[in-house]
């Protein structure tokens, strides 16, 4: 186990992973937090560049799905942009809430990319990285980082998470199996077995 300046690091094949994915708790509570993670930060959400061709490609079916102002950002500035950070992420309305965002009875905010999906009118779930949140990866020269983002709007998930008796890597085995495979996820479970019978869970 490996400590940086804000969190212990679990090494998982050639990724650095946050301790905080094993000990925290979380199980998304839509009712509560409404989606705001579609709507709330300072960058849109970040994606590839075959994720943006893919994007583009489905475009046409998801279009009548956004808001007026969405299409026009789109129309006039496409699916993503280079923030200051540097990295490739989905474009933003006004600054604010992502081009891809749909609303549905009582503010609660939809990914009309993940609508499209689930009504099995695309083939393209949604980026990988909004499919892994709260998890955040970053690409070093010599390792990945799988950090857990933590911010007040997902409180209600971790509370609902505890309540469930459901861990941040277990609610996202999904996406972190379709992100690393599912070799790699299940060294993760293995090191999170063997970390629990060593230091015990709460």
């Amino acid at each position: 186990m490996e400590e940086t300046e804000e969190t212990y690091m679990l090494q998982i094949q050639d990724t650095l992973v946050s301790l905080d994915l094993l000990e925290r708790h979380f199980l998304c509570d839509l009712d509560k937090c409404l989606g705001q993670c579609c709507i709330e930060g300072d960058a849109g959400a970040p994606v590839t560049e075959e994720e943006c061709r893919k994007i583009e490609e489905i475009l046409p079916e998801i279009m009548d799905d956004l808001t007026p102002a969405a299409q026009a950002e789109i129309r006039e500035n496409g699916v993503a942009y280079v923030d200051e950070e540097g990295d490739l992420v989905t474009s933003l309305v006004n600054g604010g809430q992502c081009v891809f965002t749909t609303f549905g009875a009582g503010g609660m905010c939809h990914c009309a990319i993940e609508k499209a999906w689930r009504e099995g009118r695309v083939d393209f779930m949604k980026p990988v990285s909004c499919h892994l949140y709260p998890v955040r990866v970053k690409e070093y020269p010599t390792f990945t980082a799988v950090n857990y983002h933590r911010w007040n709007i997902c409180k209600c998930a971790e509370v609902l998470g505890r309540k469930q008796g459901l861990r941040a890597y277990e609610f996202l085995k999904g996406p972190l199996t379709r992100r690393f495979g599912k070799e790699w996820y299940d060294e993760l479970a293995a090191t999170a077995e063997e970390y629990f019978k060593q230091y015990g869970a709460d």
